[in-house]
């Protein structure tokens, strides 16, 4: 839309027009109404992409208005008098207004021209801080790093990780959700989560995913307090192949699922599954209860009451993995900072 702006000192009226309409008010309003965030809307449609010499026309507008001299206002930018006179005449002429009074020995700011620095102050102001948040985006320095959590795998490290993390990038915001083994999968694979915190089950059937072993997470038997292997500080996964087990649902972990009863066989038995469940605090509760026991990752001991036992096992190959995965194909660059600050703590 051109707009064209029309004061009348005579009538002390002013006259905002377009191909369709002439609008007409009192001109001690002209400031009240802000004109020049009209002006400039024109302006940014229109001109601000650039003018000759590389210099927006805003910047050119604005020196000129600082130094009220065309030469000095030139040679402030670097640029040859002719070339900054003939982008100014040719903004006065897109947006309609005269913006500076002009003779021999002076040249001033009009009305609609005072008006106005402010606003392409502001104007270029905004284009530098959006040039910066691009290149900050870019580089991964600006953003969001949505973060699934598998129970307390990291709770002890994570923080450590953020609290650094956060100090040399201050524009990156991250947020926080806990799921359990299936869920954070999912999550990861939808795209409704930037990074995970998770044990290695299930990751490699699943395509494009990259990630890093952060530890190793034990396995341990977990029984209610009152069972008569309770006292126990350590046991062989064979003495428990007359025990009834609970499990969590096969379909939340089927790698972790599987990686039990493989372990079970291995030693001479197939666990006797008395009950499932979808959630591994229900299947906390069902041990607490005495309806089984359970073996599980430590990492599942937040869910522990005071009246379980968590009790090692013995010999290799009863642990898991703590991994940090993403896509390979994710376009949030901030994960590679990130990943670099976890490596770092790690070293420690």
């Amino acid at each position: 839309m051109s707009l064209s702006i029309m004061v009348h000192l005579d009538t002390r009226r002013a006259e905002i027009s377009d191909r369709y309409s002439v609008i007409s008010f009192p001109y001690y309003e002209l400031t009240q109404m802000r004109l020049c965030v009209i002006i400039k809307q024109s302006f940014l449609s229109k001109i601000d992409t650039g003018g000759k010499d590389g210099h927006p026309s805003a910047s050119l507008f604005i020196a000129v208005a600082e130094h009220l001299n065309f030469s000095e206002a030139a040679r402030s930018l670097f640029v040859a008098q002719p070339a900054i006179s003939q982008q100014i005449a040719y903004l006065e002429k897109k947006l309609g207004v005269k913006l500076f009074i002009r003779s021999k020995h002076s040249v001033e700011l009009t009305l609609v021209g005072t008006l106005f620095l402010k606003d392409a102050r502001e104007i270029v102001q905004r284009l530098e801080e959006s040039v910066e948040n691009v290149r900050l985006a870019e580089e991964g320095r600006i953003g969001t790093i949505r973060i699934g959590l598998l129970s307390v795998s990291v709770r002890s490290f994570l923080p450590l990780v953020v609290r650094s993390f956060r100090k040399k990038y201050p524009n990156i915001h991250i947020h926080f959700a806990f799921y359990n083994v299936g869920e954070i999968n999912k999550k990861l694979e939808r795209d409704e989560i930037d990074l995970a915190f998770t044990l290695s089950h299930g990751l490699g059937s699943m395509k494009g995913i990259a990630y890093q072993k952060l530890w190793a997470q034990p396995y341990c038997v977990i029984l209610p307090h009152d069972h008569r292997l309770a006292a126990s500080t350590s046991l062989r996964l064979e003495q428990l192949s007359t025990e009834p087990f609970v499990m969590l649902d096969r379909s939340q972990s089927p790698q972790g699922y599987d990686h039990i009863l493989t372990l079970c066989a291995k030693h001479g038995f197939s666990p006797d599954i008395v009950s499932h469940a979808s959630r591994i605090d229900a299947v906390m509760l069902m041990v607490d209860a005495g309806i089984g026991i359970t073996v599980q990752s430590k990492h599942v001991q937040m869910y522990a009451t005071p009246s379980l036992r968590l009790i090692d096992l013995e010999g290799d190959g009863y642990e898991a993995d703590v991994v940090a995965c993403w896509k390979k194909d994710t376009p949030n660059r901030s994960i590679v900072l990130f990943m670099e600050e976890v490596a770092r703590q790690l070293e420690k």
